[in-house]
């Protein structure tokens, strides 16, 4: 599976044909709304012409719901399937056109070419956040979204995850770094990729310092090991 971090909590992956993207933010839309969050890194505007066959959304914030950004990729005849957990499905299928709106809250299951998604706990401000498992029947990715280390997270994983994606900034109900760390080792995933950093803040993400870490690059494949 081929991945790429697209900042903040962005993600492309790429399996078996299909392309899936998680949470774009590709835009300035924060900033207008609080001048402090201004992006540190530009657009890359060549993303906007992947041929995207599915979108996931983690939650009703717009730096993971940007209608901005989400309306240039559902500007398309192809019909996309956008997954949503309940306040975020509200919202984005106001963007229209004939795609399929899906609900995906917790426990939620949707198989297409191949690849299971499965949606679980999240603990966040909105409080039908969630995260998801990636099966491509190769690898089990687990992005956790935006969330705290709750303990009634670990119920809903599996035990064989391959990779984690998990948040560092510490803010907004996120996890810090210190408890980012204790969440990718009780997960037992065989790596750890630390995003939600450096596209407000300068944060320096080598302090994320376990063996199976993998700090990304923006716009660059995650390498794992």
């Amino acid at each position: 599976m081929k991945i790429t971090w697209l900042g903040q909590a962005g993600l492309l992956f790429e399996s078996n044909g299909i392309k899936l993207i998680v949470d774009p933010y590709l835009s300035d839309s924060v900033e207008k709304i609080n001048p402090q969050n201004f992006r540190r890194v530009p657009v890359k505007e060549e993303l906007f012409g992947e041929d995207i066959d599915i979108i996931v959304i983690t939650h009703n914030h717009l730096d993971h719901l940007d209608p901005k950004t989400l309306e240039r990729f559902l500007n398309t005849d192809r019909v996309l399937t956008v997954l949503a957990p309940y306040y975020a499905w509200q919202e984005v299928r106001k963007l229209g056109r004939n795609h399929n709106y899906v609900m995906f809250n917790r426990g939620t299951v949707w198989t297409q070419n191949g690849i299971t998604l499965t949606a679980v706990k999240a603990e966040h401000s909105d409080l039908t956040a969630i995260g998801f498992i990636v099966d491509d029947s190769k690898e089990k990715l687990y992005i956790t979204g935006d969330t705290l280390y709750n303990k009634d997270i670990f119920a809903d994983l599996p035990q064989d995850i391959d990779t984690v994606f998990l948040p560092i900034n510490g803010v907004g109900n996120n996890m810090n770094i210190t408890d980012a760390k204790r969440f990718a080792v009780k997960t037992g995933a065989k790596n750890a990729v630390p995003v939600h950093w450096g596209m407000f803040d300068e944060l320096d993400p080598t302090e994320f310092d376990l063996e199976n870490a993998v700090i990304p690059t923006i716009y660059e494949e995650v390498k794992l090991k």
